[in-house]
């Protein structure tokens, strides 16, 4: 059966071509997201913390999400978000770590982050994760390229009031 439209056309061709135009249309998108750099760490309380470069942005500039799931079904980590954060990024990610850098036997997240100059400069932010937040404790950038970061992390927390 053919169906017409209201000029009394076919609109059968329409509906074919808009798969087609669909796909297409798609095609730019999935090329922007080559490369984003997106990593899941577990927590000791099996908790989950998803970690990804901004979408469409450039892997050299742009922003980072931190996401906290809690725990639950393994096989899908992601179904219980809690809480999470944006920060800016001068680089792409290169390591998301769990490391104890305040050493008060809880461990933050720590991501890591490369800049794309020739420099190498790095940044370090680390993150408290309570129960149910997801807090900046300490942030550092433009660490030479082959400078500790975690040092110079727990150098900025002794400093701050209170760290």
């Amino acid at each position: 059966m053919t169906v017409m439209s209201r000029l009394g056309r076919p609109v059968r061709a329409a509906r074919r071509a808009l798969p087609v135009m669909l796909l297409v249309g798609a095609i730019p998108i999935a090329q922007a997201q080559e490369g984003r750099v997106v990593q899941t760490v577990a927590l000791p309380s099996g908790a989950h913390v998803v970690v990804a470069e901004g979408d469409r942005e450039p892997r050299s500039i742009g922003s980072y999400a931190i996401r906290l799931y809690a725990k639950g079904d393994p096989s899908f980590p992601a179904d219980a978000f809690v809480a999470g954060a944006i920060r800016a990024r001068d680089g792409s990610i290169e390591r998301v770590l769990v490391e104890d850098v305040d050493r008060d036997g809880r461990p933050e997240v720590v991501v890591l982050v490369r800049s794309a100059g020739s420099g190498g400069y790095q940044q370090a932010d680390a993150f408290a994760i309570g129960a149910r937040r997801v807090s900046l404790r300490a942030s550092v950038s433009g660490l030479a390229k082959d400078a500790d970061p975690l040092a110079a992390l727990r150098a900025r927390l002794r400093a701050k009031p209170g760290g």
